[in-house]
């Protein structure tokens, strides 16, 4: 599989809006040297800061990813096809440690609803920029444990525990076990 080329498609979605790096950067709320970065492929983004200057685009993880696709309205998905919004963030070169993966089910925009399957690998994280976004958002730990972080309150989360909080708070999630985590989390509106 061809990996996807982040840089790139920033770049020519920017240029598409007729945005230069400052106006974009100012519209994102960051660096402007963080978009030259990520353009030239010298910087991989987290995923909150992806979402950020995606933000600033008025664009959603799954457009930038898949642009093309287009989904039926359908009540059940197969594995194979849920929509892969980050594994393509992280270059295959440096194995999969740290990574995370997350999958969608279904139209998430035309249900107002994004259902996540997550999976973390050891030392995987959101990132220290955390996250905030006007939703609430819940999830269900299936395997591992991971690290959950809501504005100052943190606890790690085991195989069974859950979570429910407005995604207006700063939040975090990291892997900080020696074994892989999966997630299935639910988010209104959509966020990614």
């Amino acid at each position: 599989m061809m990996e996807f080329d982040v840089g790139a498609r920033l770049k020519a979605i920017r240029q598409l809006n007729g945005m230069s790096q400052r106006q974009l950067a100012e519209a994102s709320d960051v660096p402007h040297g963080q978009i030259s970065m990520i353009e030239t492929n010298k910087s991989s983004p987290s995923v909150a800061s992806l979402r950020k200057i995606l933000g600033g685009l008025n664009l959603g993880m799954s457009e930038f990813f898949e642009p093309d696709v287009t989904e039926d309205d359908k009540p059940f998905y197969m594995p194979t096809e849920l929509r892969d919004l980050t594994s393509r963030l992280y270059s295959e070169a440096n194995g999969f440690e740290g990574t995370i993966t997350l999958k969608q089910i279904g139209n998430a925009r035309l249900h107002g609803l994004q259902i996540l399957h997550e999976t973390y690998e050891p030392g995987a994280d959101t990132g220290e920029d955390m996250l905030e976004h006007p939703a609430s958002e819940g999830g269900i730990v299936i395997t591992g444990e991971i690290e959950v972080t809501v504005g100052s309150n943190t606890t790690v989360l085991k195989a069974g525990d859950s979570y429910l909080f407005n995604s207006r708070e700063p939040h975090r999630f990291r892997n900080i076990s020696d074994r892989q985590a999966v997630v299935v989390s639910a988010c209104t509106p959509p966020y990614l």
